[in-house]
C-alpha cells in the first residue's frame, strides 16, 4: 500500500557479495520461463503452503531485517512465496530498454545493490527456491515470486494477458502455472485520492482487466494473492468511521462512492466484490475467521506515531477459487499490534496459507 507518513530513507551502503552471473536466481530463460528440477518433493505432487508479503522496498529487508524473516520462512517452511513491493529497478542502462526480469546492475551502486539482495537469497532457506523478478524501471513498485526447486510450473508469464514476453507496468503481475492450478501475485496499483488518470482512473482499469482475467481463465482453480489495496468491507477495517470519513487536503471526488481512505471507498469494494461473486472465488482468510480480530485480523498497519497510530486495514489476501475452498487447511496474518510486531521492517506482514492434498474425489 502507498505510505502516507513515512518516505523510506536512502539506502545505506553494504559489503559485496561475489555472486556469479550463472546465479540461479537469475531469469531462467528469455521467453516463457520454468523453475529447475533439483531436489526431492516428498509426497507432495503440487504445492501446499504459500507465503504472501508487501516487503516495503525488498532490499532495505535484506539489509535490516533478513535474520528474522529468514527464520520465520525456515519455520514456516512455505512452497512458494510471493513478494510486492521489490523496489529494485529493472536491468538496463539509461535511455535504453529495460529487461525487468533482471536486477540492475550497470552502475556501481546497482551492482552492490544486486549483491545483497543475491546474497540474502543465496543463505538458507532461500537457496532451495527458484527466483523470477518483475520489475519497475526505476526503485518502485516490482515483484517477485520464489518457488521450491523441487516443484516445476508449466508456464510463468508477467502480465493478466498471460503471455510469455509481457510484463505488466511497474512489474505488477507474476503468473505461476501449474498441473492443477494457476498462481497470480500481484501488487495492485492504489486507488490514490484524486479522479484523475494516474489514480481512479488507473485503478477502475486495473479491475476491469483483473475481472475479465477470472472469467477468462476458468478452466482451472486460481490461487491469487498479493497486496490487493482494498479492505473489502467494514470488518476488514480497524476503524471504519474513519477510514470512510479521510480526506486528502479536503479534497472531496465528484463521485460520492470515490470518497474516503484509498483501499476502502464503496467503488473500490463494490468493483472488488463482483470480482469475487463474477469470478467464483473465495477469501481465504475470511472463509476460515468470520469475526472481527483487533489484534492480528490486518494486514496493513499505520506508523506508530502520527493520526494512522493504531489504524489498520486487511489489503493483503490469498483469494482462491470456490473449487479449492474445502482444501483450505489454514490461512492466517503472521503480524500484531500498533508496534508492527512480526511485520519485519515493513508496514505490512506477512500472510500464509494451506491446502490440503488433492484427493481422488477432487480430481474428477
Amino acid at each position: 500500500m502507498k505510505r502516507f507518513f513515512k518516505p523510506v530513507e536512502k539506502d545505506g551502503s553494504s559489503k559485496k557479495a561475489n555472486v556469479s552471473a550463472s546465479s540461479p536466481f537469475s531469469s531462467v530463460n528469455d521467453g516463457e520461463e520454468t523453475a529447475e528440477i533439483s531436489s526431492e518433493n516428498g509426497d507432495k505432487k503440487e504445492p501446499l503452503k504459500f507465503l504472501t508479503w508487501n516487503a516495503n522496498s525488498f532490499l532495505l529487508r535484506a539489509k535490516n531485517d533478513w535474520p528474522e524473516f529468514s527464520k520465520f520462512v525456515e519455520n514456516l517452511d512455505p512452497d512458494i512465496i510471493a513478494i510486492q513491493e521489490v523496489r529494485m529497478p529493472a536491468a538496463g542502462s539509461k535511455g535504453t530498454p529495460k529487461n525487468p526480469r533482471e536486477l540492475k546492475d550497470d552502475t556501481s551502486s546497482s551492482r552492490e545493490e544486486k549483491q545483497v539482495m543475491m546474497r540474502a537469497l543465496s543463505s538458507p532457506p532461500f537457496r532451495n527456491y527458484a527466483v523470477w523478478w518483475s520489475l519497475s524501471d526505476f526503485k518502485y513498485a516490482g515483484t517477485a515470486l520464489l518457488i521450491k526447486k523441487c516443484f516445476k510450473p508449466q508456464k510463468v508469464s508477467f502480465s493478466l494477458d498471460r503471455t510469455g514476453s509481457k510484463h505488466e507496468p511497474e512489474g505488477r503481475v507474476i503468473l505461476a502455472e501449474f498441473e492443477s492450478f494457476r498462481f497470480l501475485n500481484t501488487y495492485v496499483p492504489n486507488n490514490g485520492w484524486k479522479d484523475e488518470e494516474t489514480s481512479f482512473h488507473r485503478r477502475r482499469k486495473w479491475d476491469k482487466r483483473m475481472l475479465e482475467f477470472v472469467l477468462q481463465n476458468s478452466d482451472k482453480p486460481l490461487i491469487w494473492c498479493g497486496d490487493l489495496n482494498v479492505s473489502h468491507e467494514a470488518i476488514d477495517v480497524s476503524h471504519p468511521e474513519f477510514f470512510s470519513a479521510a480526506k486528502l487536503n479536503g479534497y472531496v471526488p465528484p463521485n460520492r462512492e470515490d470518497s474516503g481512505q484509498p483501499g476502502f471507498t464503496l467503488s473500490e469494494r463494490k468493483r472488488f466484490g463482483a470480482i469475487l461473486k463474477e469470478g467464483k472465488l473465495v477469501d481465504a482468510y475470511r472463509h476460515l475467521h468470520k469475526e472481527k480480530d483487533m489484534e492480528r485480523g490486518f494486514s496493513w498497519s499505520g506508523h506508530p506515531v502520527g493520526k494512522y497510530r493504531g489504524k489498520r486495514m486487511r489489503i493483503d489476501y490469498f483469494i482462491v477459487s470456490e473449487k479449492l475452498k474445502d482444501r483450505i487447511v489454514s490461512c492466517e496474518m503472521h503480524g500484531q499490534g500498533i508496534e508492527l510486531d512480526g511485520f519485519y521492517g515493513s508496514d505490512h506482514c506477512p500472510l500464509s496459507l494451506e491446502l490440503s492434498a488433492k484427493s481422488c474425489e477432487s480430481e474428477t
